[in-house]
């Protein structure tokens, strides 16, 4: 106490200076008009960026809701432009068809939930993906997942707030697939290596295609809809069988800077799930 009162004793002549300079700006800026309003308008220009860096801030932060938003408009869009190809395909391969007058939006009978990758493998033979949502959130097994871009995987494992996916990028994922406009279907295999690459097999040697041709999801499958986008075709090879043919694919899906998804709830999934196990349960009864 003794060193403090000491301390003010001999700076008191500064404090008390600066005591006078605080009362005189006071008064300068209250009582002269100028001054006034410099001060005034100094402090509006302050006030003004500060408002404005505070902006940018929360404009920053909000970067991500708007990221999923535009993920799951992506996955609308991306469905709806495969329906009208399809339908523009119908139109010019038989005028007489009898076409709906208006085109019935088979996303709508869909619940879609957004979800996170929060991890992601893409250099093991058996990759595996896990989401942020889980049971809680209404997601169950068996149910597909797209992005914005096209097909993702299937739920295999799920938790009360995480799901594990088996992506394309896995050698036991098959998905059932179709040349976009043609109508010949494969199942999609990845045989390892590049995340960018995987093989359409099974595809009818009659079949009639072009490099390039996109390939879409057939809808032949109890997971995903038909139409999504899986890729496009880079090279034609004969199966080691050379019974049919086997398709390079260019996945439409870039694994590797995989971020934001969509689990498709299929309402109707589960019913159709159960009546082919019952079918499958029922063929193995009669075998034994």
């Amino acid at each position: 106490m003794q060193n403090l009162l000491a301390f003010l004793a001999k700076y008191n002549h500064w404090f008390l200076f600066l005591f006078l300079e605080v009362v005189s700006t006071v008064l300068l800026f209250r009582y002269n008009s100028y001054q006034g309003s410099a001060w005034f308008s100094s402090a509006n220009f302050v006030s003004g960026k500060a408002y404005e860096a505070r902006s940018q801030m929360e404009s920053y932060f909000a970067l991500a809701t708007l990221n999923e938003q535009l993920t799951a408009r992506n996955v609308f869009l991306e469905h709806r432009l495969e329906q009208l190809s399809q339908q523009m395909e119908t139109l010019r391969a038989d005028e007489q068809a009898v076409v709906p007058a208006t085109l019935r939006d088979s996303l709508a009978q869909f619940r879609v939930i957004q979800a996170k990758v929060v991890s992601n493998e893409i250099h093991q033979p058996n990759n595996l993906m896990t989401l942020d949502k889980g049971s809680a959130d209404g997601v169950r097994v068996d149910m597909g997942v797209v992005c914005g871009t096209g097909v993702v995987g299937i739920v295999y494992l799920v938790s009360t707030h995480y799901s594990v996916v088996i992506p394309v990028l896995n050698s036991k994922s098959n998905i059932s697939c179709k040349i976009q406009g043609r109508d010949y279907f494969g199942y999609l295999h990845w045989n390892g290596g590049s995340s960018r690459i995987a093989y359409v097999e099974d595809v009818p040697r009659h079949a009639h295609f072009r490099i390039h041709d996109k390939v879409v999801t057939s809808g032949y499958s109890s997971v995903f809809p038909p139409g999504l986008m899986v890729g496009k075709i880079l090279h034609v090879f004969n199966s080691p069988d050379g019974l049919s043919f086997r398709l390079q694919v260019e996945l439409s899906t870039d694994f590797a800077h995989l971020r934001d998804v969509c689990i498709i709830d299929d309402a109707t999934m589960n019913e159709r799930l159960r009546v082919l196990r019952m079918a499958q349960d029922s063929i193995k009864s009669d075998r034994h």
